[in-house]
């Protein structure tokens, strides 16, 4: 295909408007690409649900719980730039392909896991796996669609996006109310075999004509950085913040920052030139992508909890609890480019950061009396404030690229994503953790120790103990719940305030108009 630099970064990028589409044309396109990307973000979610269950069944501390969680989203964060640019290079459905028969595999042996170190452990080779999906399912649709579709194309891409951790729960929750947590894993390994022959017969197999050499530092870099500054957060809240480990992980996080910041400015062709953090409206749209993620992941890390453990809700009825979130989310993504038209990109992501931050704190009142009602509101606004942030985020980061460097766009839009949820469920698993520690009450330490230990470990287990000691157990039960709700509530204020704070930024920063790209 002939080539033209592109106005912003000097790159090449396609000009060709027609690219081949595959079988079933653009719809075929998007619903190959919706259904692998739905099958990675279910991923992130579904376990969620089973929390409560892992916390007893393979005895699993509230730290032990998040790196459950987090090992596949910070393998996922890492890895997802480098693998993106191996897309571009070797063919996005072919790298996609060969990351579901990884994934498959991980998610099948995980089901026979019989200690939390080696769910965590394959928990991370799925999300191996899922780093070679992901890229390739927006990057497909941005080089497949023309520009006159794309726009549609990457908004039903978002709101699948947001829908996707909903779809995932909805089915873990049937599975748990028949089933062990071990059947999610077994679904999940079906469900890839699923997504693999939609591509195969359904999408085209587009790549970079022109793809630079490979950035090994930049790889190597920006994976370390990533998983360390996760790890840091995880046992900062722990162990403590002046730990060594902890003290040095963050060092070295900042190194590996560093390090890809200069190194990524000498480099012909980066694997992120950190020069695209210049351009205003890729900047924006990565914030707020990686902020909404932070939070929305980070809240259905706990606020399932809340859902089973305080209401007392069967695995099903938590996730169906849920549902207004994607019932608003959809169409409101659909008509976030609209939106974005009439009154510009600006005002789009600001009103969108900040109904979801209002969401949150509405949440974050909450006590152990509230019911359902007051949960629900709260997740009616973050639902408006998802669908607005998701779309128009995405859009900035993929408008700011020509069609030649989609990889690229789709990898760091993925990858902001992943990091946002890695680091939000790190970052509220962690103050949830330490405040409802420190808010049990001193009776938990009259318990025989072994069950002291497991109250301290987690709010499941907690209850748990409360329920074999019968009639004694009520008054611990209470204490328990009451902290579980301390823990809510500190975690949602913290977040709350992020994001109060990126729409403050992009209310200064953003630019007013969307960037194009052809």
């Amino acid at each position: 295909m002939p080539t033209t630099p592109h106005p912003q970064t000097g790159a090449p990028q396609e000009t060709e408007a027609t690219v081949a589409t595959g079988r079933a044309g653009h719809r075929g396109v998007l619903f190959a690409m919706c259904l692998a990307l739905v099958l990675v973000v279910a991923s992130v979610s579904a376990l969620n649900l089973a929390l409560p269950d892992l916390a007893i069944d393979l005895s699993a501390s509230n730290s032990a719980l998040t790196w459950i969680a987090d090992a596949y989203t910070v393998t996922l964060a890492a890895l997802v730039l480098p693998l993106g640019a191996i897309g571009d290079r070797l063919g996005r459905r072919n790298v996609l392909i060969a990351g579901t028969v990884v994934f498959g595999a991980a998610s099948l042996a995980a089901s026979f896991a019989d200690s939390t170190t080696t769910l965590i452990a394959w928990r991370a080779v799925m999300g191996l796996g899922a780093a070679m999906i992901m890229p390739g399912t927006l990057s497909t649709i941005t080089a497949a669609f023309p520009p006159e579709q794309r726009t549609k194309g990457v908004a039903t891409w978002s709101g699948f996006a947001a829908a996707g951790a909903i779809i995932g729960m909805l089915a873990a929750g049937a599975l748990l109310e028949q089933f062990s947590w071990r059947s999610i894993f077994a679904t999940s390994a079906a469900a890839a075999l699923g997504a693999a022959l939609a591509a195969v017969l359904l999408a085209p197999n587009t790549k970079d004509d022109h793809p630079g050499p490979p950035d090994v530092h930049g790889a190597v870099t920006t994976a370390v950085a990533i998983g360390t500054l996760v790890f840091a957060i995880i046992e900062g809240n722990e162990k403590g913040w002046t730990e060594p480990v902890v003290i040095g992980a963050l060092v070295v996080t900042v190194l590996s920052f560093a390090a890809y910041a200069y190194l990524g400015r000498r480099t012909e062709h980066p694997l992120l030139d950190p020069a695209l953090f210049g351009i205003r409206g890729f900047r924006a749209g990565a914030i707020t992508v990686l902020v909404q993620f932070m939070a929305v992941f980070g809240f259905f890390f706990v606020g399932l909890q809340y859902l089973q453990l305080i209401l007392d809700y069967s695995p099903f009825k938590a996730a169906a609890a849920l549902l207004p979130v994607a019932v608003v989310v959809l169409p409101t993504s659909q008509v976030t480019p609209h939106l974005v038209r009439r009154v510009g990109m600006k005002a789009v992501m600001v009103v969108g950061l900040l109904l979801l931050g209002s969401g949150l704190f509405t949440i974050s009142r909450l006590d152990v009396g509230s019911g359902y009602l007051p949960f629900l509101g709260g997740l009616v606004l973050c639902g408006f404030g998802i669908g607005l942030t998701g779309a128009v985020g995405t859009a900035a980061i993929t408008g700011s690229l020509g069609r030649g460097q989609q990889g690229v766009a789709s990898a760091m839009n993925d990858t902001t994503r992943e990091v946002g949820s890695a680091v939000g469920i790190a970052l509220m698993g962690s103050i949830y953790g330490s405040h409802y520690r420190s808010s049990l009450p001193d009776s938990v330490h009259q318990l025989p120790a072994e069950a002291a230990e497991s109250v301290e470990h987690s709010a499941a287990a907690g209850l748990y103990v409360a329920d074999r000691l019968g009639a004694q157990g009520n008054a611990l039960a209470d204490g328990v719940k009451s902290a579980f709700m301390d823990g809510l509530s500190a975690s949602l204020i913290a977040v709350s305030a992020v994001v109060l704070a990126a729409a403050i930024g992009c209310l200064f920063r953003a630019p007013k108009t969307p960037p194009t790209s052809d």
